[in-house]
């Protein structure tokens, strides 16, 4: 990552070795605290080394095409950004009660209180994940102003931090409050943009923009680029989450079932059915405990009204928006920020 050019394996190992020597310091203090933290700490560590790190990556790139060179420094405060990450992701494995994450236990699985406890520490599990995320997120801002950039680049993102903390609060938010509603299209992809969208894409982009000294004529390019393009990276997700194969995404195909998630995928396919599938449809979403029986009738359902396809066709149309935008972007780093919306919405896991 030291040249111009994208390479996704050399800068996720320059995270990676960030994030391990940083989080591993933080779960060394928790042990000197005291010795029964360490499960907690355990999952500090898991928790932050999971991921692509797709969001330090496009943090990266807003910085590059402000005109900067490549700083380790740099990459440090992008990958504070991660931490945010496995943060939130801490928080809505609880709210979705997710048993599993990149084929792992979740935090709330790994921590749920042994079984010769009582019954009331039935809710230990959550508790403690739920203190684990707060600490991550905690840590992003303790790795981004630390990382060794100047005060004065760190002053202009800050603000920048506050904006990305409300938008995604708001989508998890919007998610709890649309979960169970009548499927509405419009509503699913407000849920999408606050939730995955502006934190994933857009807001990287503008952090690292912001660090870098971005004009306004850039800063609006890493909008137009990232809004559509975090959309796109959700409603791939969306599809993975019920079509993809187990092994590979880590995930439980009947999570979004069970849940009654406001996915655009249900509300294409609510519009999409007639009457008699709609009483399917609604049977379905209504059961307490589905199995994989039910799961293959509604992935059958879906494919009928061909709610697949069009999801597709919306992550199509939104990455060719996404790399339309690019138009006004230095070449170094809209070459990197097209191969990045290809690798984030062509994925299968």
């Amino acid at each position: 990552m030291r040249t111009d050019r994208y390479d996704a394996c050399a800068f996720k190992a320059r995270v990676d070795d960030i994030l391990e020597e940083f989080v591993g310091r933080e779960r060394d203090q928790l042990l000197d605290i005291d010795p029964r933290l360490l499960p907690v700490a355990d999952q500090l560590v898991l928790a932050s080394g999971q991921g692509k790190r797709l969001r330090a990556a496009f943090c990266y790139w807003g910085w590059r095409a402000a005109g900067q060179p490549d700083s380790d420094a740099f990459v440090k405060a992008a990958a504070a950004l991660e931490l945010v990450h496995a943060a939130a992701s801490v928080h809505d494995d609880i709210i979705d009660d997710s048993p599993l994450r990149h084929g792992l236990p979740t935090a709330q699985t790994a921590l749920h209180a042994p079984r010769q406890r009582t019954p009331a520490f039935e809710q230990t599990g959550k508790a403690l994940a739920m203190l684990v995320g707060d600490l991550l997120m905690a840590l992003a801002g303790q790795l981004f102003v630390t990382s060794g950039l100047p005060a004065a680049y760190l002053s202009r993102a800050r603000p920048l931090w506050a904006v990305l903390a409300r938008e995604l609060i708001a989508g998890e938010c919007l998610e709890i409050l649309c979960t169970g509603a009548v499927p509405d299209v419009t509503e699913s992809l407000k849920v999408v943009r606050y939730k995955t969208a502006k934190y994933t894409v857009e807001q990287p982009l503008l952090i690292g923009g912001a660090l870098g000294g971005a004009d306004g004529r850039l800063r609006k390019a890493f909008s137009a680029y990232g809004l559509p393009l975090g959309e796109a990276f959700q409603l791939r997700d969306d599809l993975l989450g019920l079509f993809g194969d187990e092994s590979r995404t880590g995930k439980a195909n009947l999570d979004d079932l069970r849940a009654r998630r406001p996915t655009a995928l249900l509300a294409e396919t609510w519009r999409a059915v007639d009457s008699l599938q709609r009483e399917q449809l609604t049977r379905l979403l209504d059961l307490a405990e589905p199995d994989d029986a039910d799961l293959c009738a509604l992935r059958d359902l879906m494919t009928e009204v061909g709610a697949p396809d069009r999801i597709e066709q919306m992550i199509t149309a939104r990455v060719e928006e996404a790399t339309h935008a690019l138009s006004g972007v230095p070449a170094p780093a809209a070459r990197a920020l097209t191969e990045l919306a290809h690798a984030a919405t062509t994925r299968r896991y």
